[in-house]
């Protein structure tokens, strides 16, 4: 192509104006699913900006309403109200989702298990309520996961025990993030942030940069104990202060012992570090309630997955893979 140089510099400049300088990033907030959902991303379209945002709060409704134990309308609540009576028919998504749950557990050895609702629906965190110790006793035999049973051929479930009840709250929020991620993927998106609580997961790096992603002090909110550099993973972290009260010197947290009924105690906070949210956000809680040693023997025994965890003395542990 003949141009003047007057000619060509103002193409130049129209055409880079055009493309690459209208690229910027997107970024939006709600509370959903009882938690804060964050999203930002890299697109060089308004329009495709703020659909891919969009796309990702819609996603988060979406679960929201098919697995909120606090809403009477969600499929959850409904298996809650009527497995112990017979097999509930539920979708294929939660169905998959709670067999996934069901085999975590039996890889944990029950530190992660989703019946802990069993006893868990007694607590009450924003009324400082606790169960005592009579009501924990009598429904503490309904924490056992073995009491899911599943029939495959129809996608239902039933329970067991009368008194079982199920939570999806370790497991829920990582398949939420997953789930968005896929879908920022199919629209296009090569740069994405996607946060629902504790749960993270990074699409690509940000830009010619590491995401850098920090996991907070567990007794200071504005505190970082650990910034990460991190590149197309996950990140999820389950602390004692996202849910809780204090009484008598004792902190009453959401993340129950299945043996016991009550609060774990020998950490504060455990963060795993994974490809995948939903792994992720079930490790964490599985850690959790194990404890250090133990928690670690499970981490370096599981391939792609690693973890730190802030003990009871505010001691930082790592495992093998991220001291080597």
């Amino acid at each position: 192509m003949k141009c003047s140089s007057r000619i060509c510099v103002l193409f130049l400049v129209l055409m880079f104006t055009s493309t690459g300088s209208l690229a910027k990033w997107f970024e939006k907030k709600q509370g959903i699913m009882g938690t804060n959902i964050h999203v930002e991303l890299w697109s060089d379209s308004d329009a495709l900006g703020e659909a891919a945002t969009e796309a990702v709060m819609n996603e988060m409704r979406r679960i929201d309403e098919l697995m909120s134990p606090y809403k009477a309308s969600s499929e959850l609540s409904q298996l809650n109200e009527s497995a112990a009576k017979g097999p509930v028919t539920v979708s294929k998504e939660l169905y998959e989702l709670i067999s996934l749950a069901v085999e975590l557990s039996k890889e944990t050895q029950g530190a992660f298990d989703i019946t802990f609702a069993s006893v868990g629906f007694l607590y009450d965190y924003r009324e400082n309520k606790k169960p005592d110790q009579v009501n924990i006793s009598k429904l503490l035999p309904a924490i056992n996961y073995r009491h899911i049973q599943f029939i495959e051929v129809s996608h239902s479930i039933s329970f067991a025990n009368e008194n079982v009840k199920i939570d999806l709250g370790g497991i829920a929020k990582g398949h939420a993030v997953d789930n968005s991620i896929a879908i920022l993927k199919k629209m296009g998106i090569k740069h994405a942030l996607v946060t629902a609580g504790g749960d993270t997961r990074l699409l690509g790096s940000r830009l010619d940069k590491p995401w850098m992603v920090g996991i907070r002090d567990p007794r200071n909110k504005d505190k970082q104990a650990v910034v990460l550099p991190l590149v197309d993973i996950a990140l999820s972290t389950s602390g004692d202060y996202e849910r809780y009260f204090e009484e008598n010197g004792l902190r009453y947290h959401h993340i129950l012992s299945p043996k016991t009924g009550t609060s774990a105690y020998e950490v504060q906070s455990v963060s795993i570090i994974g490809p995948s949210s939903t792994l992720n956000d079930a490790l964490s809680t599985a850690v959790f309630v194990l404890g250090v040693q133990k928690g670690m023997d499970l981490l370096n025994m599981t391939p792609g997955y690693d973890g730190i965890i802030v003990d009871n003395s505010r001691k930082l542990h790592y495992s093998n893979a991220l001291i080597e």
